[in-house]
């Protein structure tokens, strides 16, 4: 049976035999990043309940409630398009809860300290004085919050480095802490718009919030989350550090810009549809060209392990392909008992273990690396004979 060599690309099988050998013990993926979920989600959690008691003591329960309620309408949203964004290699479940309420609990916590400090200096400094809103938005909004976002995708970078493996993982945890945090920034806006004015004022601020900009917090998070990819695809390391510095410079300027348009705009309407429109069709532009580059290195390095006899051709046509994907699927549902599950989880493991070797063909690969292919390819021929069993 012809193997893909650990450090160099497979060379074509003239007769490869038509199933690889099964490892006794493959060797086991490592366990830290879900142990810092786990540890990352019961913190985040506590910090959650604290944001909470803040809110409902600011805010009133019922009117908690009432804010709740309509900020779950563009977190479906943004959910939704993360999920099909995340489609082709799904990120695993326990990262992404960190990641939203990263975004929910501590990057809010963070943000209400960083403003409640600035309250009590300028108060200190100037008895009686009151900060100035424009700069708050304009200046401070954008670097507290874009600084207390990243931190959230790089902490998920440096605990789950198997599972960020370029700039669309970048984009899915961005796009998921970004989520979160407008999600408690929604309750809390819209609650007040509700104490303050009454209905009216609320579907006022739900329109523009709500309907209008549902993506503004994910478009700004997204420049760190795809520079920390970037940076992932380059080999990772310190030199993540700088693509992060350099994403955050662009959220930061990101968010200021979108502040300041509406906070000094005569013409609000006009500028959102010349200015914040064309950015968010941008971005589905990118992340479009994004999602087929993905597609491209599936097919790709997983031709490869087909041509040295671990797939034939037409597994790499069904688990490469988007069409093929559906018919496999299709065809686990009709089966009796449906193996609709197995064939997910063979979709899965073929997805990671292409990216696994993208980064072991591009000469990024890690010893441990070489370990998280081999046990991929001995999840793939498990999958492959439970499926078939």
């Amino acid at each position: 049976m012809t193997s893909v060599a650990p450090n160099s690309a497979p060379d074509p099988a003239p007769n490869p035999s038509p199933a690889p050998p099964i490892w006794t013990a493959p060797p086991k993926p490592r366990g830290g990043g879900l142990l810092f979920a786990i540890i990352g989600i019961v913190v985040a959690g506590f910090v959650g309940l604290l944001v909470l008691a803040y809110l409902a003591v600011g805010l009133g329960v019922s009117t908690l409630l009432i804010g709740s309620l309509l900020a779950l309408v563009p977190l479906a949203m943004v959910l939704l398009a993360v999920r099909w964004v995340d489609r082709w290699e799904p990120e695993p479940r326990w990262a992404l809860w960190f990641a939203f309420l990263w975004g929910a609990a501590v990057s809010v916590a963070i943000a209400l300290i960083v403003d409640l400090g600035v309250q009590l200096a300028m108060a200190y400094a100037e008895p009686g004085g009151a900060p100035n809103e424009a700069l708050q938005a304009v200046v401070q909004a954008p670097i507290v919050e874009e600084v207390a976002k990243g931190i959230g995708v790089l902490l998920i970078f440096a605990f789950s480095r198997s599972h960020f493996d370029g700039p669309v993982d970048g984009l899915v945890y961005a796009a998921t802490v970004a989520a979160g945090f407008a999600f408690t920034e929604n309750v809390l806006y819209f609650g007040e718009a509700f104490v303050e004015g009454g209905a009216e004022t609320l579907g006022a601020t739900f329109i523009v919030r709500g309907l209008f900009s549902p993506f503004a917090h994910v478009l700004f998070t997204a420049c760190t989350g795809l520079a920390i990819g970037i940076g992932a695809r380059r080999g990772g390391g310190a030199g993540v550090v700088g693509w992060f510095l350099l994403g955050l410079l662009g959220a930061v300027a990101l968010h200021a810009l979108w502040n300041g348009s509406l906070t000094f705009a005569d013409d609000a309407i006009g500028l959102y549809l010349t200015v914040q429109v064309p950015i968010f069709i941008a971005a589905i532009v990118l992340t479009v060209l994004l999602r087929r580059q993905e597609v491209r290195v599936t097919r790709h390095r997983l031709a490869e392990y087909g041509a040295a006899g671990w797939f034939s051709p037409a597994e790499v046509e069904m688990l490469a392909t988007p069409a093929g994907r559906r018919q496999a699927k299709a065809w686990a549902k009709a089966q009796i008992p449906p193996r609709t599950g197995v064939m997910r989880k063979l979709i899965t493991d073929a997805t990671h273990l292409a990216f696994t070797r993208q980064r072991i063909a591009t000469g990024l690969a890690s010893e441990r690396t070489i370990v998280e292919e081999q046990g991929l390819l001995a999840a793939v021929v498990e999958d492959r004979r439970v499926l078939l069993g």
